[in-house]
């Protein structure tokens, strides 16, 4: 891949010229936690049971690329959350969880081009699934904690597809679902900011890193580095 060139202050592209109709996408996919929301949700989890620290260590070393098991990396922070309650959980999301900058803005552009917008996720339905209401996405999948009376038992539920939506679990969820819409791969925007990200977002058209981890700007074909997510309708014109 080309080298990346600044196309705004803040924002780099490679691999192609900008910029691009939004007509020619049909699908969008977002991760979650650090993309379309501020938080990793399962650190702030922790914290509840004066883990975060811990958590957050093998969270960054997930998301930087350096432990290669996304599977394994999450089962081994899942084990620290058990005994963590669904009141813990309730206080994340009011008190901690926002939606960053211009996520609302660019997924309602999207569907006024007629887009179909995915939200596809390591975390956890929890969250994914309020998040879904709170944006007006179509789809979303992710993890589902098991609770037993009220507390997280430091494991997952296995659903239809699978237990955990790592990396290969989003690049699946993305073409399954480009599938089912009759498109194409090439017509979808994959947007992330950590190394599990990778996966879907070399299977999409255009690939977005926002805010991400140096790993994944030096492959995405477009690097949002300042500003909200919005910033790539400047690189994709309505």
């Amino acid at each position: 891949m080309t080298t990346a060139t600044e196309f705004a202050p803040g924002l780099a592209i490679q691999g192609f010229n900008a910029p691009l109709p939004l007509s020619q996408f049909k699908l969008i996919a977002f991760d979650m936690d650090s993309t379309l929301i501020s938080i990793e949700c399962i650190d702030e989890i922790a914290d509840a049971v004066g883990r975060k620290a811990e958590v957050a260590a093998i969270t960054e070393a997930a998301m930087r690329g350096e432990i290669t098991d996304f599977k394994e990396s999450l089962r081994r922070r899942l084990a620290l959350l058990k005994g963590v309650t669904l009141a813990d959980m309730e206080r994340v999301y009011t008190e901690r969880l926002n939606i960053n900058p211009g996520a609302a803005e660019l997924i309602a552009a999207c569907q006024k081009a007629g887009m179909k917008v995915l939200l596809v996720s390591g975390g956890f339905t929890f969250f994914a699934d309020r998040v879904k209401e709170r944006l007006n996405i179509d789809f979303a999948r992710s993890n589902r904690l098991e609770v037993v009376n009220g507390e997280l038992t430091g494991g997952l539920v296995m659903q239809s597809w699978g237990d955990i939506c790592d990396g290969a679990e989003k690049r699946r969820t993305l073409l399954e679902m480009a599938s089912l819409m009759d498109v194409e791969p090439n017509q979808c925007i994959a947007v992330g900011d950590g190394a599990n990200d990778l996966p879907m977002m070399g299977a999409a058209g255009l690939s977005v890193a926002y805010h991400a981890k140096p790993k994944v700007r030096e492959q995405a074909m477009v690097a949002i580095n300042q500003g909200g997510l919005d910033r790539l309708l400047e690189v994709v014109k309505p």
